[in-house]
């Protein structure tokens, strides 16, 4: 008879568990499947009702832009990333809707509305039912976006951001009679309180709060270009592409020689080339913001396509 000592066994196996960081595996799991974010970036997430705020200045915009712009690829079912090219740098996603809309077909250009980035707002805050909470980020779609922007404009109030000399906001939400999803939209009104107060009366609470001011960068690490690539060519073989419904073993992933993404390029070029009569070349065009992307001059530009697309932002 073999005798185990169970009691001894047991302690290994707590030992291996003490040994592991679970929290550090939890976080690079997170980012593995692209959902990390960082903990000390807190979104501020109003439930409907009535809200009062006070807006913190960021450190750093640029000059007539006083709240921070971020641009989202939302492709299949992967969590949202930010668009490379806002960045300057090489975005597969951006590529694929200029060649999308070089061919000038209308499955085609479906196809890029659906890729098209969307933009999100950021502003950071002092919930004044929460101050212990400290500085917030709240992002916000194009219409809160708007109204933040007049604002500065009405008589009475100007520069509401100022931490001396500025008002805080009351914020109301409340659902719509529209429907989103089976769900309603919620509606979002904001006014500015009409008598002048500090950030703080406290001037050292004021200066932590202005110096904790969260990176909104640090919520969504920027993907690699082969990361991306994945993501796309995932996509793309699930029959996203708008044509004939998806079956087993028939998708453009399935493919030996190339992968989804490569031939979905070589079938819009192919397209194209079919589409158009023979011409001298052309001068290569400047890149392509990501705002406007090139596009056939007898269709709508990007920036038309954007402001379509600007119904279904994120709030």
């Amino acid at each position: 008879m073999v005798w185990i000592d169970r009691t001894n066994s047991r302690k290994r196996k707590e030992d291996i568990i003490m040994a592991l960081d679970l929290e550090a595996i939890r976080k690079r799991v997170a980012e593995m499947t692209g959902q990390g974010k960082n903990s000390r970036v807190q979104l501020w997430k109003p439930a409907p009702g009535k809200h009062r705020i006070r807006i913190i200045p960021w450190k750093t915009t640029v000059v007539g832009v006083p709240f921070l712009e971020r641009r989202y690829y939302y492709i299949g079912d992967a969590p949202r990333f930010l668009a490379p090219l806002q960045f300057g740098k090489p975005d597969p996603v951006n590529d694929l809707i200029k060649k999308c809309y070089s061919t000038g077909k209308p499955e085609d250009r479906e196809l890029a509305k659906k890729l098209y980035p969307k933009m999100t707002a950021y502003s950071a805050i002092i919930d004044r039912a929460d101050e212990a909470k400290g500085p917030q980020a709240w992002g916000f779609n194009s219409f809160v976006y708007q109204r933040l922007l007049t604002l500065f404009e009405v008589d009475g109030v100007g520069d509401y951001m100022d931490p001396l000399t500025g008002f805080d906001l009351d914020i109301t939400i409340a659902p719509s009679k529209k429907m989103y999803k089976n769900k309603p939209v919620m509606d979002t009104t904001i006014d500015a309180v009409r008598t002048q107060t500090k950030l703080s009366n406290d001037p050292a609470q004021m200066q932590k709060w202005i110096d904790g001011i969260p990176n909104i960068d640090d919520m969504y690490p920027q993907k690699t270009t082969a990361e991306i690539e994945q993501i796309l060519n995932t996509w793309l073989a699930s029959g996203a592409t708008g044509g004939a419904e998806h079956d087993e073993g028939t998708t453009r992933g399935a493919q030996a020689s190339k992968d989804a993404l490569d031939q979905l390029a070589d079938d819009i070029k192919a397209s194209a080339a079919e589409a158009k009569p023979a011409r001298k070349p052309a001068k290569k065009a400047p890149e392509a913001d990501i705002d406007e992307a090139a596009e056939p001059a007898a269709k709508k530009s990007l920036d038309d396509v954007f402001k379509e697309l600007e119904d279904d932002i994120e709030s």
